[in-house]
C-alpha cells in the first residue's frame, strides 16, 4: 500500500518547467570562474587546480549522447561529491536552496531538487554539442 501511496505522490507531482536564462546568470555567477564563459573547463581557476574543470558542453557526448541529469543534479547539490583542486568541489547546494522542483531523469524518474539548480541544468543541457 505504501508504494502505491508513494506512487501517486509521484505521478501527482508537476514537471515544471525549468528556465534556461535563469541557469545562465547562475552559471555565470558561480560556475564560470573554474569553468569557463563558455563552460568548456578554461577558467580563470582552471590552471590552479590538481583536477582540471570538465567540458560542461560535452556531458551528453560522454554519455552516449544523453544529458546526465541525475549527476548533474547531485555534484552541483553534494550528494555524488567531487574531489577538485585537492578538495571538494563547491557544493553548491545549501546556497541554491529554495523551492522543491522536480526534474525528470532521462529514464523518467522525478529528482527532487531546488528552482535555481532546476534552471541551472536546463542551461547546461541547453548548451551541450
Amino acid at each position: 500500500m505504501r508504494h502505491l501511496i508513494l506512487a501517486a505522490c509521484v505521478v501527482a507531482t508537476p514537471v515544471l518547467a525549468q528556465d534556461a536564462t535563469e541557469g545562465q546568470g547562475v552559471y555565470l555567477q558561480h560556475c564560470a570562474t573554474c569553468h569557463g564563459m563558455d563552460a568548456t573547463g578554461n577558467g580563470p581557476m582552471a590552471p590552479a587546480m590538481v583536477v582540471q574543470p570538465p567540458d560542461l558542453t560535452a556531458l551528453a557526448a560522454e554519455n552516449d549522447g544523453i544529458f546526465p541529469t541525475t549527476r548533474v543534479v547531485w555534484r552541483i547539490d553534494g550528494r555524488d561529491p567531487l574531489v577538485a583542486h585537492g578538495s571538494e568541489m563547491p557544493v553548491f547546494g545549501d546556497f541554491f536552496l529554495g523551492d522543491d522542483t522536480p526534474l525528470k531523469a532521462p529514464s523518467g524518474q522525478p529528482i527532487m531538487t531546488s528552482r535555481v539548480i532546476a534552471d541551472l541544468v536546463a542551461y547546461l543541457e541547453g548548451i551541450q554539442r
